[in-house]
């Protein structure tokens, strides 16, 4: 799904990938992750990335139906492996332009300091910010399931809300945040109370809260993890424990992201390989009751 750092919401060829989706996973990240950072970085005025979100839509449009790039086209080495991989797996257009259609919302979004008024309308941006790229990979796979696809939605979406608690440390002092507004309005909290050193007594138990929705819905599609084969069953389970264990390290710093963002680093490789390799059906992961020492 992230010098710039990027927090990626979705495996990126991995070693686990299968070698056959790795050209086709490969294009579609490059493609949201250029579009993502048309939307989000640099010190470009709104009205400029807007237009620039204009243009990629009109080039993807192009490249995806035209069979071809415009010759003015400025992002060639996005287009054109994009619109081989749309011609070879028969990918929709419709997830390609839900993603944009998420990113403009967030440009306006931050421009004019607009605000989600609860976790049903954040759930409804991630609809489009997260969910597409889920369905773009279980139609890699040949996967349609009804079943599936919700399951997709509930990873993709829990991963996408694990980033946002994640990185109130980041984004709050650059003046954007996903925060409901419900939630803030619940807890008796203020934006402008969660500072580093500043107490909020009130804000921990917030974002507890919203960490504990977002575990709830990561199990509930974590058994699309099972159902998938091969490389690309195991790649999910990593992605889904990773998800979960990012919430681990938020409880474990008390839910006071706004002052550190939690990470994960190389010692927890084994423990999110422990936890893949004991997931069982069911309605969500299960570890195994014993293993390895897992550090927080």
């Amino acid at each position: 799904m992230q010098g710039v750092e990027h927090y990626e919401n979705f495996p990126v060829a991995s070693w686990w990938c299968p070698p056959r989706y790795r050209a086709p996973i490969a294009a579609i990240y490059h493609y949201a992750r250029t579009a993502d950072d048309l939307a989000d970085e640099g010190d470009a005025p709104a009205a400029q990335r807007l237009a620039d979100l204009a243009e990629y839509r009109a080039d993807v449009l192009q490249a995806v139906c035209g069979g071809a790039a415009r010759p003015s086209c400025r992002w060639p080495q996005v287009m054109a492996p994009l619109a081989r991989q749309v011609a070879e797996h028969r990918l929709p257009l419709a997830p390609l332009l839900d993603l944009l259609d998420a990113f403009e919302q967030d440009v306006r979004h931050t421009a004019d300091g607009i605000r989600y008024p609860d976790l049903t309308a954040l759930l409804d941006y991630c609809r489009r910010s997260a969910n597409p790229v889920g369905r773009l990979l279980l139609h890699l796979y040949r996967v349609d399931s009804p079943d599936a696809l919700r399951q997709s939605d509930a990873i993709c979406s829990a991963l996408q809300l694990v980033n946002f608690w994640q990185d109130l440390s980041v984004d709050l002092p650059r003046g954007r945040h996903y925060l409901p507004l419900d939630a803030l309005r619940r807890h008796g909290v203020a934006a402008t109370d969660l500072r580093p050193g500043r107490p909020a007594p009130h804000a921990a138990a917030m974002v507890r809260e919203l960490v504990q929705h977002a575990r709830a819905l990561m199990q509930q599609g974590a058994p699309l993890a099972l159902r998938l084969p091969g490389r690309a069953g195991w790649e999910l389970r990593l992605v889904v424990q990773g998800g979960l264990r990012v919430l681990d390290r938020i409880e474990a710093q008390g839910c006071r992201t706004w002052e550190h963002r939690p990470t994960l680093r190389t010692r927890d490789a084994l423990p999110l390989l422990w936890r893949a390799l004991w997931m069982r059906p069911g309605p969500g992961p299960t570890p195994a009751p014993t293993g390895p020492t897992e550090s927080r």
